[in-house]
């Protein structure tokens, strides 16, 4: 079992930046493939970006959509036992719910909801014009 907590969502103005992170119970979250994921009022919940846990080939392997590619970064601590999302050059765009999740046995679906095991509990990004 893992618990995953969002934090570092806000209010920022167009390209302006946040780091969110997101925290996880449990000695082996370094094992776990982790994203991101976001979901704007009224739409679908979509895939930001994920990297792969230890227990896989690909190790720390980092994917990202299109939309977020050369802006958002994912990165791990497995120290801290937290996943981190760098979001840079933000645009109004990207406001929506984010959220983190976890998954055990990763093969080969990092972009799917349907794929993860986990769910953090989200947090607000809102990106003013």
């Amino acid at each position: 079992q893992v618990q995953l907590v969002e934090s570092g969502g806000g209010l920022v103005q167009s390209g302006g930046s946040l780091r969110l992170s997101c925290a996880a119970s449990g000695r082996t979250f370094n094992t776990y493939t982790t994203g991101w994921f976001r979901q704007a009022p009224g739409k679908e919940r979509e895939f930001v970006a994920a990297i792969i846990g230890s227990i896989n080939l690909g190790v720390n392997s980092t994917y990202s959509a299109d939309s977020v590619k050369g802006r958002f970064t994912v990165s791990r601590d497995n120290v801290k036992n937290t996943v981190y999302l760098q979001m840079n050059s933000l645009k109004p765009e990207d406001t929506a719910v984010y959220y983190c999740a976890a998954l055990r046995y990763y093969s080969g679906d990092y972009y799917s909801v349907g794929a993860y095991d986990y769910w953090g509990q989200g947090t607000q990004v809102t990106v003013s014009p």
